[in-house]
């Protein structure tokens, strides 16, 4: 059986594959050229990330597919239920980059508390001639020992930032609308652990009592922080998504900046991906990323290896 890799697979994953007999294509096609590749080629199943689109009229064009795996958790790329409905197996890998998720939220934190995402703008334009000046305006940095981060989405995203917050010392406050507790398990070096039981809460209290917040839902049919929010939150609160874009109002975050009423902004997603605002990219009070949560080595080979031991399951 034949598998297209559209949008790349480790070379754990690849291994795993052949191993079973199956014959791994890593070439990139082009959107516009997938339907003839996929068909001239006889492919039995489409591996893709969120670059490649999988609608409903490339899978009516390429009766051969079987298969449509994913790697991470978003599926918005892919028609699932039309996919099924035809009897195509549609997989992901919902757990594999929750660690390097929950990483490069307090990469943002950190970096934002201490002002790097503008210290690093400037030191290399005027580090030379103004140091003095910019170690004054950039040494009223804050600490996240103490603070209190609220979790909107307490999956296991969710969850393994509230590991990362616990141990640094942070009070954890959690929202979901599914999950009403959580057993939090740190690991030790020495091979002790420590569990700590989260009780989620009311999303008003989340936004009134937490100095960060940080949003880790699924996709949703309209924005859950709009200004009525914002408007809840405490002053010079700060904010992240590394979740999806169109779940933060952009333009209600740049108002809730200017204002003050935000001090601080890490964004990783974009409603406009691969595009973002300009005023978006282009506010210093902003951290910005382009959607790389789960773009770790470390989360790349465990995508790939689970998606080929549910490939082999399926399809073997």
């Amino acid at each position: 059986m034949k598998i297209l890799a559209n949008d790349g697979i480790s070379q754990s994953g690849i291994d795993a594959l052949e191993k079973k007999g199956f014959e791994v294509i890593t070439v990139k096609v082009a959107q516009n050229q997938l339907e003839n590749y996929i068909n001239e080629n006889n492919i039995d199943a489409i591996l893709v990330g969120n670059s490649t689109q999988v609608r409903q009229e490339l899978i009516e064009a390429c009766p051969s597919l079987k298969l449509i795996g994913c790697g991470g958790i978003d599926l918005d790329n892919i028609d699932v239920d039309y996919a099924e409905d035809n009897g195509l197996h549609v997989i992901n890998t919902p757990n594999a980059s929750s660690g390097s998720v929950a990483e490069l939220v307090f990469s943002h934190l950190f970096g934002m508390v201490r002002f790097l995402h503008s210290s690093n703008r400037e030191m290399p334009l005027e580090g030379d001639s103004r140091f003095n000046d910019l170690k004054k305006a950039y040494s009223q940095g804050i600490e996240l020992r103490g603070k209190t981060i609220g979790i909107i989405g307490f999956g296991k995203v969710g969850q393994e930032v509230a590991k990362i917050a616990i141990g640094l010392g942070m009070n954890v406050l959690a929202n979901d609308d599914k999950v009403t507790s959580a057993p939090i398990t740190l690991e030790f070096f020495n091979g002790q652990k420590s569990t700590f039981t989260i009780d989620t809460i009311d999303k008003e209290e989340l936004l009134k009592e937490s100095d960060f917040i940080s949003l880790h839902i699924p996709e949703q049919d309209d924005y859950i922080i709009t200004k009525k929010e914002f408007e809840k939150m405490k002053d010079g609160v700060g904010i992240i998504n590394t979740a999806r874009g169109g779940i933060l109002h952009e333009v209600d975050l740049v108002m809730a900046i200017e204002t003050g009423k935000v001090q601080f902004a890490g964004l990783d997603v974009f409603e406009t991906e691969p595009s973002p605002a300009v005023q978006l990219l282009m506010n210093p009070e902003i951290s910005l990323t382009p959607h790389i949560g789960g773009g770790t080595k470390e989360a790349q080979d465990r995508i790939s290896l689970e998606l080929a031991q549910q490939i082999i399951a399926l399809l073997s």
